[in-house]
């Protein structure tokens, strides 16, 4: 035991003591900790810079409400773009099967949801309103349950999607009865609620960490929820069923899919008898094409983006990396997880030609409606 005086060891005991466990949102308590103890060097800095004849209050000031408008502007450029895809898929004029079109619009919704539980209201508004209402017990007890049941719906609906994929290339005959639209909605209004479900617990973790004028204030953990075995049970079964359980699926799926389409492309090869001069073509394998590019890179993209995240829950980096390299890799991880809630829609983009077409369609429909007023 390292009996508190390495730097991971504090780490850990800070965040248990500030309410944030060590799997999903560990990060969060530094915070505080970090403009708390940055105020002194601030200050210093500042007084140092003034002695020079540097007026650094105004300039830092200027340059840091700059770069907070930068962010934001991302951050509504891919809230819209989300927001585009949920309304392009919706109207089911994108060239995909009303099945896929299905899963598809299911996994802009949950991504849709991290962006807004993980990024606006919980990242992006500390920058703003470092305290406001959000902060009352039950709306940031309210905002850790959305927040993990997002993130749980945004994992499993690809999962759901990677299988459905499965079964349409590889089970023919299961195909027929599993690849539509009303099983979809069956699968993914399942699997919705039984994460929704399965998240309640989360919110009898918390307690206020303050109480101003009978007002509970902010969230912090419950004794009973270092030492309560059930609550160590629980929080282990929810590191294994996301994001671990969701790795080892897409993988294993992925590959049997892999070794059906080698498989039956050898076989099609070697049955196929062609004249002269007769086109080499196959529109089944031109179909299978299409899904495998749109599987293969909304899988691979995941797997990709979640991959320094599951080294980060499973402390594969902690006896690499020590220091400011270990908070680096840490807040690249959680970057990195959050980028993937925002990639699938440039991935429509890039592999489907409708529907980029009915993307460029929306983009110009406002410019040519005030270009008809005008006429």
């Amino acid at each position: 035991m390292c009996k508190g005086l390495c730097g991971k060891c504090k780490r850990k005991k800070a965040l248990q003591d500030a309410g944030h466990d060590n799997v999903h949102l560990k990060e969060d308590s530094r915070w505080a900790s970090y403009n708390n103890a940055g105020l002194c060097g601030k200050r210093k800095r500042k007084k140092a810079l003034q002695g020079v004849g540097h007026d650094n209050g105004r300039l830092k000031e200027d340059s840091r409400w700059a770069s907070y408008n930068y962010a934001g502007r991302i951050i509504f450029s891919l809230f819209t773009v989300n927001l585009i895809a949920i309304l392009i898929l919706l109207r089911g004029k994108c060239g995909l099967s009303a099945c896929t079109a299905l899963y598809l619009m299911a996994m802009a919704v949950g991504d849709l949801m991290v962006i807004i539980t993980e990024v606006i209201l919980r990242r992006f508004r500390y920058y703003y309103y470092p305290t406001c209402f959000l902060d009352l017990t039950p709306a940031c007890t309210v905002i850790n349950v959305l927040l993990r049941a997002a993130i749980d719906w945004s994992v499993w609906f690809t999962v759901m999607f990677s299988f459905d994929r499965f079964v349409a290339i590889s089970c023919q005959k299961l195909k027929t009865k599993y690849c539509t639209k009303k099983t979809a909605a069956v699968v993914l209004a399942t699997t919705a609620i039984l994460l929704s479900l399965k998240n309640i617990p989360w919110y009898f973790r918390f307690k206020p960490r303050k109480i101003i004028d009978n007002v509970p204030w902010f969230c912090s953990n419950t004794k009973s929820y270092t030492t309560d075995p059930r609550w160590v049970w629980f929080t282990w079964f929810a590191l294994v069923l996301t994001p671990l359980m969701p790795f080892a699926f897409i993988l294993f799926l992925n590959a049997l899919t892999v070794k059906h389409i080698l498989v039956a492309s050898r076989a099609r090869k070697l049955l196929k008898v062609q004249r002269k001069g007769q086109e080499n073509s196959d529109p089944e394998m031109v179909s299978r094409r299409k899904s495998m590019v749109l599987l293969f890179t909304i899988s691979g993209s995941f797997i990709l983006l979640w991959l320094l995240y599951v080294f980060y829950l499973l402390d594969v980096a902690d006896s690499l990396l020590d220091g400011n390299a270990f908070d680096i890799f840490e807040q690249v991880a959680y970057m990195l997880r959050n980028l993937n809630c925002c990639t699938n829609t440039f991935i429509y983009l890039a592999t489907q030609s409708v529907f980029r077409a009915q993307f460029k369609r929306i983009l110009k429909y406002p410019v040519t409606q005030i270009i008809q007023l005008l006429n």
